[in-house]
């Protein structure tokens, strides 16, 4: 069963909004009682280690390792929903081979399915135990709950037939905030659902990308490194939708400094970078800054907010590096992981972006920055989407001005998902570049003067 495409667009994003509750709430009561799973974390699980003989690098990208399949938990509970689980090569931030996880629930209907989405979750966490695979396969963590959360996001395409794929975007390191790392997995992760027989895919089934906040992270670098990384799978896209986008990285970091909510993504941001490329930024840190540093070395994104209310990087930095971008290591990287520089994406897009972020404790006023929904900054999102529209792609964007980052997400999942599913049902993307206004520049940073 598909959503009728014939709903005029307002009464179809009710009626999926309305469906959102209404799958999860099937899918509970449904659900069997007794004893919650338990399962060992995924470093103490055989699953998710290679152990072939075939040196990792000498396997293809997508190449299925391990199979599994497990029923699909809520907060450890199983629903009456099956998930394979893929063990499959992918790449790291860095360019080596990693092995990563996606697992592949098929939707409600008997049928192989067409229809694949890729949802990308914001498990948003440092801590290796927190991802999306273990959680689904009955594990409980705090940072894990939040793929809990995120089901009632993904249960109309299930009710709908679709198959939907959820990759481990931050790898078994959990590396936060490595965006291109984020990309390369979703990708692989698509490639070993159609290389598994066990997933029920249709040799022709078309992929959609699909995520908000980290998972935008995730579904936008996907959707520009496909053309050249995984052009199997760009041919197959119909379309990719992102919420709560975050295009620059070092002026995030400038803009949630200080706030009271936000401000804990500062440190978690710089150990998730610093793990993605195998460097130390530690050594730039005061006595303060390391402490939160080895602190949050495992935590989760609820770990943080509201926890480290005005902090600041002078506050945790030596005296001598008195801003980030006085390291040049720092200044390296971080270029590294602004959107739009690895690609322009070939498939339609939907972009939402809120603007109040004084509703979650984020100033509005800060030179250069302007407004943000409270971590991302509405402007860079603006100034992406009018990139990649002067470049021939059809993007749709919306901006949410009274609305914040968390608060949004009322808005933009029904409009999304409607937006989405139009796409799989082959109806041409819209596109209102020519309404967005200018943002901000997104060059990248200047390398500081050598001493």
């Amino acid at each position: 069963m598909v959503l009728n495409a014939g709903f005029p667009s307002i009464g179809r994003a009710r009626a999926v909004a309305a469906l959102v509750l209404v799958a999860l709430a099937a899918l509970l009561a449904v659900a069997p009682g007794g004893a919650r799973a338990s399962v060992p974390p995924p470093a103490q699980d055989p699953f998710y280690r290679y152990t072939g003989t075939t040196p990792l690098a000498d396997i293809a990208p997508g190449t299925v390792l391990k199979t599994r399949t497990v029923p699909y938990h809520v907060l450890g509970l199983p629903l009456p929903l099956k998930a394979v689980q893929l063990l499959y090569r992918s790449t790291g931030q860095i360019g080596q081979p990693t092995a990563d996880v996606t697992s592949i629930v098929r939707g409600v209907g008997g049928s192989a399915s067409r229809r694949l989405l890729s949802y990308q979750s914001f498990y948003d966490s440092l801590s290796p135990n927190d991802q999306p695979s273990h959680a689904i396969a009955g594990g409980l963590t705090l940072g894990g709950a939040i793929p809990a959360v995120e089901t009632p996001m993904i249960a109309p395409f299930l009710f709908a037939g679709y198959s939907v794929a959820i990759p481990d975007t931050e790898g078994q390191t959990a590396n936060f905030a490595a965006g291109p790392e984020y990309g390369k997995h979703t990708l692989d992760g698509v490639r070993a659902a159609f290389a598994s027989p066990a997933t029920g895919l249709a040799s022709d089934a078309k992929v959609g990308l699909f995520g908000y906040s980290g998972g935008a992270i995730a579904t936008e670098w996907a959707s520009e490194l496909a053309p050249s990384y995984a052009p199997d799978v760009d041919r197959r896209l119909v379309g990719a939708a992102m919420g709560g986008v975050l295009v620059h990285p070092a002026h995030n970091l400038h803009y949630v400094e200080g706030s009271q909510v936000w401000a804990g993504v500062l440190p978690m941001a710089v150990v998730g970078i610093a793990r993605g490329f195998q460097i130390d930024l530690s050594q730039y840190l005061n006595d303060q800054g390391r402490r939160i540093y080895e602190k949050l070395k495992d935590a989760s994104i609820i770990n943080v907010l509201g926890q480290y209310p005005g902090l600041t990087w002078k506050q945790m930095a030596k005296p001598e590096y008195a801003t980030p971008e006085s390291i040049p290591i720092y200044v390296e990287t971080v270029n590294k992981l602004i959107m739009g520089t690895g690609g322009t994406p070939t498939t339609p897009l939907f972009v939402g972006q809120a603007a109040n972020g004084d509703f979650e404790g984020t100033s509005s006023d800060k030179p250069g920055i302007g407004a943000g929904d409270g971590v991302m900054i509405t402007g860079d999102v603006r100034s992406l989407a009018r990139q990649y529209c002067a470049k021939g792609v059809k993007v749709e964007y919306q901006q949410y001005d009274v609305l914040s980052h968390f608060t949004a997400m009322v808005m933009w999942l029904p409009e999304a998902t409607n937006w989405m599913m139009q796409r799989f049902d082959g109806r041409a993307a819209p596109q209102n570049c020519a309404t967005i206004k200018p943002g901000n520049p997104l060059d990248p940073i200047a390398a500081p003067a050598a001493p």
